[in-house]
């Protein structure tokens, strides 16, 4: 199957992070779906993308934490595709006060709220498993699915407990446990479909100069796809179930 017969579906994809897998995977020659939450900002990434000579990008509203709109992103990929090849779970929060900029680091465990747990794990963690359970039936469709999940190097446990490690300082724990359950679903859910074309992973974009990583992060926005892409577009004998920066393996 050619990459123009492919379909690629991204949450919050209208900037950022998103935006870059969205254009990535549009140059490739794949049909681009993008899920945003604001509608009117979907439809502007969809016709920069457009403008850029970007063929087969269409937006949708669509907001992860309305199950309403997992619903109803299934029946417009069935109406218009009849199946699904790559979904890109982009979108995600974090809402923990941490400067990670502070001498010392940072460490928000024992000031962390539960209505700031409750809230980033809805969204970066429950939200991501209904929909990616809502949509696998139509993966199953595709000669060869694939499904990132945007994860972070803050949920690696190995690297939190190696003082040696570049991110030992730095713990966000609403965010960071999110991710770390996140990449649990990773593999559990790539286990159970071992045996299929369809293949699982996770994804540490890099430090990224966008709002949530802030002006200070050392990779550019136009670098913070890349991984993405890399992972939805793996050949039949690339890995599953792993956690991986720009084709490099990272410790759970």
């Amino acid at each position: 199957m050619s990459t123009r017969d492919k379909v690629a579906f991204i949450t919050g994809a209208n900037k950022g992070i998103g935006l870059e897998t969205a254009r990535g995977l549009g140059q490739a020659g794949i049909a681009v779906l993008i899920g945003s939450r604001d509608e009117a900002k979907g439809r502007a990434a969809a016709d920069r993308l457009r403008g850029e000579g970007i063929e087969g990008v269409e937006a949708i509203r669509f907001d992860v934490d309305r199950p309403g709109d997992h619903q109803e992103v299934v029946r417009y990929l069935q109406d218009r595709h009849g199946r699904l090849d790559i979904l890109v779970n982009n979108a995600g929060v974090a809402l923990d006060e941490a400067d990670f900029g502070a001498p010392g680091g940072v460490n928000t465990t024992s000031a962390v709220t539960p209505e700031i747990l409750h809230r980033t794990f809805e969204t970066n963690v429950f939200s991501v498993v209904a929909l990616t359970q809502a949509l696998l039936p139509l993966l199953r469709r595709a000669p060869a699915g694939r499904i990132v999940n945007l994860s972070s190097i803050l949920g690696s446990l190995t690297l939190h407990s190696d003082p040696a490690s570049p991110i030992f300082d730095m713990k966000a724990f609403a965010y960071d446990a999110s991710k770390t359950a996140l990449n649990a679903f990773t593999v559990h859910l790539a286990h159970e479909l071992r045996g299929t074309p369809i293949k699982v992973n996770s994804a540490h974009p890099g430090w990224v100069k966008t709002d949530m990583g802030g002006p200070s992060a050392p990779m550019e926005v136009s670098e913070g796809g890349r991984t993405s892409v890399l992972l939805a577009t793996l050949p039949d004998d690339g890995p599953s179930g792993g956690f991986f920066h720009l084709g490099e393996s990272l410790p759970w």
